[in-house]
């Protein structure tokens, strides 16, 4: 009746894996629901959900956070951090601010204004190939100059993955816009980076909240240029409230917290089975058709991710 501690380890990475992915998933959902849906425009969606992702960061931080400095902020050192802990006032409401970094909370207000914009010109497997091609090539390639080597059968995983999601979209593939397409590059580029610096924070909940509140006047100034095309329907607040407080603040804490258990490789990996699960979602509420196509491409990508954790167990 009692979890081991190693098992007990194994299943919280799993369960906290598995979230972030499908809030990865609903997030792209709901996305797109608003903005194919002209329900917002993209500058609008973003501001909201950011906002929204803050505000509801602060509270959770407030009522269940650690309080005082978060252990591991990223970009700082121990040596700053404990000078920070002596100096700076304790308690909740400074931890939030304490936690991130100004770095980290660019490479996430330039992925969500980036994604944003770049679907309105990209067809739904354009852009998801495209995003997560550059997340993938951004994160190993990162590792490999970092000096990591993963193991062959991290690879093989890595090519069959890869190969699963090459062929879920291609034969939906027209000739996408050059702009929109850069656009989704640089949002995949810097959600690698995020993903990355993740790995090292220190408390989720804290580093995330600091991120998202960063990022808050960032997207101000970025939607200057767009207020007069700002335009957000009550259900198109709604999506980007969902999207900013849910799918992003939450399910980004979250990913952070699973991070800790995950290769850069791995954690590269894991995230292609996003638009798996998209699709799936897309069949079971958006009344989309399944297909055998999805089946076999689902099955290579799980399959490409079961070999890169098998691979990593095999190696340590």
């Amino acid at each position: 009746m009692f979890v081991a501690f190693g098992d007990w380890k194994a299943l919280k990475a799993f369960l906290y894996t598995t979230f972030a992915l499908i809030a990865f998933a609903f997030n792209s959902i709901l996305c797109r629901l608003a903005l194919r849906g002209e329900e917002a425009d993209a500058a609008g969606f973003t501001a909201v959900r950011l906002v929204a992702g803050a505000i509801t960061l602060i509270v959770i931080n407030y009522f269940f956070g650690k309080g005082g400095n978060p252990s591991g902020s990223e970009g700082v050192s121990d040596a700053a951090n404990t000078q920070a802990k002596n100096t700076l006032p304790t308690g909740r409401v400074s931890a939030f601010w304490l936690g991130g970094s100004w770095l980290s909370a660019f490479f996430l207000f330039a992925y969500a204004i980036c994604f944003s914009f770049a679907y309105l010109g990209l067809t739904a497997g354009t852009g998801a190939l495209i995003l997560f091609g550059s997340v993938q090539m951004t994160m190993i390639s990162v590792s490999l100059v970092g000096g990591m080597r993963p193991p062959v059968i991290e690879w093989l995983g890595l090519a069959l993955a890869i190969g699963g999601l090459v062929y879920l979209v291609f034969p939906g593939l027209a000739s996408p816009p050059l702009y929109s397409s850069l656009l989704m590059a640089a949002a995949g580029a810097a959600w690698g980076f995020y993903t990355l610096r993740g790995r090292s924070a220190g408390d989720p909940l804290a580093n995330t909240t600091g991120n998202f509140v960063r990022s808050v006047p960032m997207i101000a100034i970025a939607a200057i240029p767009f207020l007069s095309k700002i335009h957000l329907s009550n259900r198109g607040i709604l999506l980007a409230v969902l999207s900013g407080a849910v799918t992003s603040g939450i399910g980004y804490t979250v990913w952070y917290a699973a991070l800790k258990h995950h290769t850069a490789t791995r954690a590269a990996v894991l995230q292609l089975a996003v638009p798996v699960i998209a699709a799936t979602t897309g069949v079971l509420l958006l009344d989309e058709t399944a297909t055998v196509r999805l089946d076999i491409a689902a099955t290579l990508i799980l399959g490409g991710i079961t070999l890169t954790i098998v691979g990593r167990k095999r190696s340590t």
